[in-house]
């Protein structure tokens, strides 16, 4: 073989000096920089997921909320052998999904071989086909391998450039390639583009929502550019059973850019195996919308069942359907708020992850209703009149907001998606459902309640103080359709 075809089976770097450093030293500096930040922020796992979703903007950009999710893979990191890399196209524009005819894709760290056996088996599949134009000059695989290199100790890859593809076909590609735990999927996506810092906000939110619901038909044009990937792991994820859960969500207003016209980024991990994790207390296990869009009314039910029976001074029981379901045993954290004619009649919630789902929405639901002390017990009376609703909302997990003052702090919270915890040595402590933003929609207005809440004055502040972020799933009495009554008869 002459030098010359050697060569021409290399994929050479594109994107080093522009979206990461092309010095090696550099480079392996700069991923372990994001790697070891995003360490010390997030939870860590025990168990490597079998796909994640990660942004491929410049690192100087993304590359803290793509480590969040790359950070996950240590487990795997010996079990790892491929790694199957779906992008969108930025360059070439293709019809299809487009191989390349190269054997190795280059980075500054070194080489990594494509798997081109498992190419061959996709290759009879009508979008596929080889394209290496779209492949030369496109960001959108080349800059995960720098991480996929520091995170796993040998493997191929087999990349992938998306065009106009329908999901289906996706999620085709995607299970004939699926594999066992040696095979790890890869979805390289940004999500909304040019939008002020505000709506972007906004917009990577519902973005979050669709993917965590796996909702791949709500997923819009506008709010992901793998959106046709993203879609297509959907379709799977959600035949499959994975569970979904987020890692990290920013925009460029957040890292390095202005606010006037930002690009957002997000990563996701999927687990195929977080069902059998039961006994893990401590992190909650399952997403929250999933509990919700399955089971909501009848834990709603549950809830007006368990305080009826309790104002009777008789024991609750727990319908079959919630029973029977295992993912409402696993470990989780609720709030149950109780209003009378919209007004507030009693809120208890768990912060702390101590217990299953369904033993903490039972003993919240009792707490609200006969614990609050800022209300007398609930009566019979009350619930008569058909004037009580109800409203549960699961926690999902918390992040904790680094911040060198108030005014960082500020900048960084998010109006309608966050549930904040503050946290001032062992004395004072706060929260905030992300519901409160309707009443106190501005940040600084926000946050001087929480420290009245915990009894600081509103001009308080400490080195000392911690801040905490988190999301939450709702569903309200008030959207039970009619055969569903909240109260039993």
């Amino acid at each position: 073989m002459s030098l010359n075809s050697v060569r021409n089976n290399i994929r050479p770097p594109a994107a080093a000096g522009t979206f990461y450093p092309k010095n090696p030293d550099e480079l392996e500096a700069s991923v372990h920089h994001y790697l070891n930040k995003a360490d010390s922020l997030f939870e860590a796992t025990q168990q490597a997921p079998k796909a994640i979703i990660a942004p491929h903007a410049g690192y100087v950009y993304s590359g803290l909320t793509a480590a969040a999710v790359y950070n996950r893979l240590y487990p795997a990191r010996e079990i790892i052998k491929r790694v199957i890399i779906l992008g969108p196209c930025h360059r070439v524009a293709i019809n299809g999904a487009a191989l390349p005819s190269t054997e190795i894709f280059q980075t500054p760290m070194g080489e990594i071989p494509i798997d081109t056996k498992s190419m061959e088996s996709i290759k009879h599949l009508d979008c596929v086909k080889t394209f290496n134009e779209t492949h030369v000059n496109d960001h959108c695989i080349e800059v995960h391998l720098p991480f996929l290199q520091t995170v796993i100790k040998e493997f191929k890859i087999v990349p992938i450039i998306i065009g106009e593809v329908k999901p289906h076909e996706v999620a085709e590609i995607l299970e004939t390639l699926w594999g066992g735990p040696e095979t790890l999927i890869l979805i390289s996506s940004d999500l909304s583009h040019y939008l002020d810092y505000t709506q972007a906000n906004m917009l990577d939110n519902q973005t979050c929502k669709v993917i965590e619901r796996m909702d791949f038909q709500a997923l819009g044009h506008n709010q992901a550019c793998g959106r046709h990937s993203i879609k297509g792991l959907l379709i799977l994820a959600k035949k499959k059973g994975l569970l979904v859960r987020t890692a990290d969500i920013r925009n460029s207003g957040d890292t390095a850019g202005g606010k006037d016209r930002v690009v957002g980024y997000g990563s996701w991990y999927f687990d195929e195996s977080s069902m059998k994790k039961q006994n893990i207390i401590g992190e909650f296990r399952t997403s929250p919308d999933n509990i919700l869009n399955n089971h909501g009314d009848v834990l709603l039910q549950f809830i007006g069942s368990t305080i009826y029976s309790q104002v009777l001074k008789q024991k609750s029981k727990i319908n079959k359907s919630l029973e029977s379901n295992k993912s409402l045993y696993l470990p989780g954290a609720s709030f149950i708020t109780l209003t009378k004619n919209g007004q507030l009649r009693g809120c208890i919630g768990s912060i702390q992850v101590t217990k299953p789902l369904i033993k903490d929405i039972a003993d919240n639901a009792h707490k609200a209703a006969f614990e609050d002390p800022r209300f007398t017990p609930l009566t019979l009376a009350e619930i008569e009149t058909g004037e009580i609703e109800i409203s549960i909302s699961i926690l999902g997990p918390k992040i904790k907001i680094y911040f060198s003052n108030e005014s960082e702090l500020l900048e960084q919270l998010k109006p309608g998606l966050d549930g904040i915890i503050l946290s001032e040595g062992t004395e004072y402590r706060s929260t905030f459902l992300p519901s409160v933003w309707e009443q106190l929609p501005n940040p600084k207005m926000f946050f001087n309640a929480l420290k009245r809440k915990a009894g600081l004055p509103e001009n308080y502040w400490s080195e000392t103080i911690q801040i905490s972020r988190y999301n939450t799933s709702s569903r309200s009495s008030e959207e039970l359709p009619i055969e569903r009554p909240l109260w039993p008869k």
